[in-house]
């Protein structure tokens, strides 16, 4: 018996061993590309830093973040826990179809944000047409278990418009997807639309700018890619959930883009395009969509008509983008999070007589999103 009880503590020595020493030889990785997330660095140590109990904390999610075969301890945790009832990984919900963000319910609302939005229509000449996005979590909460449901995105939503001027034009994306649900319009492992959830909105936005939308039947859909897995599979590594298309609608008789110019917020432009197809190689396959983020991105087409559009957006609106290119001779994309300064700092907002605002909903209660927006 002696033996064996010897054999078993060499064997889990031996296994922590491997381990440990696996762990230290991964943490000169810098990014994790299963989870597209950076990883956390070992904390500079300090008397401060171990005394308020800050360097213990980051040391630890360095070593968590840094586990020998991390990614597929995960994978596997994801695959085993709803086998045994347990389908919330990570904050995600899995269902029999898609995953689902489980945090709804504590999603707060920013009161500034509205009031950044209505101090900046009171300063601006045009119009401001404004339009939220609700999650797949929002348009699918009736799959969600009871015990998440809070106040839906459909009052969070509501709620946000109610505190805007009324001279701010509202959009109602919300009701547009849920009647559309039973379509592909939203991904099966990402938060955000699918390019049909964003044409079906596009047809009502479109309309509210002044013009008509352009038909389904005049595009080519092109599937890029049948294998786009996004930010909740990042969050659970489920892989039992089909993976999604990534599409590009083309319009080969329309309007065309002839510039595309991306602006880094110092100064500097190269160019750019609608679509980096690159970046289907990578684990950020969605940034195929605008390509990398940038504060200004600057679009001008083939159309001699003069009208020019603002739009202030975040990831939600980069699918949605392509399809007014049809209607505009010069569309200006700022991206909030990215841009340094205020809005006012990197466009000239009285070259433009719309603006449009188009964003996720979890970007309700980021404080910093709306910080940057004045006239």
């Amino acid at each position: 018996m002696d033996r064996y009880k010897k054999i078993t503590a060499a064997a889990v020595l031996g296994f922590a061993a491997v381990m440990a020493f696996g762990t230290f030889l991964s943490r000169g990785k810098k990014v994790s590309e299963d989870e597209a997330r950076t990883l956390t660095d070992f904390p500079k140590a300090s008397l401060s830093a171990m005394f308020d109990g800050s360097f213990p904390e980051q040391a630890e999610k360095h070593f968590t973040d840094h586990f020998m075969l991390r990614s597929k301890w995960l994978s596997f945790e994801s695959d085993i826990q709803p086998r045994i009832g347990e389908r919330i990984v990570n904050g995600v919900y899995i269902g029999e179809d898609r995953l689902l963000n489980c945090g709804i319910a504590d999603r707060i609302p920013d009161p500034s944000a509205a009031e950044r939005i209505n101090d900046f229509a009171a300063g601006y000449d045009g119009t401001v047409y404004i339009a939220a996005v609700p999650s797949s979590s929002g348009v699918y909460d009736d799959e969600l278990p009871y015990h998440l449901h809070g106040d839906s995105e459909a009052q969070q939503i509501s709620g946000f418009y109610d505190s805007l001027s009324r001279s701010v034009r509202k959009i109602d994306a919300y009701n547009i997807l849920r009647m559309l649900r039973d379509n592909y319009i939203y991904y099966r492992s990402d938060t955000k639309w699918t390019s049909y959830g964003a044409y079906c909105v596009y047809r009502t936005v479109i309309q509210k700018l002044g013009f008509l939308p352009t038909t389904y039947d005049k595009y080519t859909v092109l599937h890029v890619s049948d294998n786009f897995r996004g930010n909740l599979y990042n969050r659970t590594l489920y892989k039992d959930i089909m993976p999604d298309l990534l599409d590009i609608y083309e319009y080969p008789d329309g309007a065309q883009v002839t510039a595309c110019m991306a602006s880094d917020g110092d100064g500097h432009t190269v160019e750019s395009s609608l679509y980096d197809m690159d970046m289907l190689e990578t684990s950020d396959m969605y940034r195929m969509y605008l390509g990398k983020e940038v504060p200004v991105l600057d679009i001008e087409t083939s159309l001699n008509n003069q009208r020019k559009l603002l739009v202030i957006k975040d990831s939600y609106a980069d699918c949605f983008i392509p399809f007014l290119t049809q209607h505009f001779s010069r569309i200006t994309v700022v991206s909030p999070e990215h841009m340094k300064g205020v809005l006012s700092d990197n466009v000239d907002v009285s070259d433009y007589e719309q603006t449009l605002i188009l964003f996720g909903i979890e970007n309700i209660g980021n404080t910093g999103f709306f910080s940057g927006i004045s006239s």
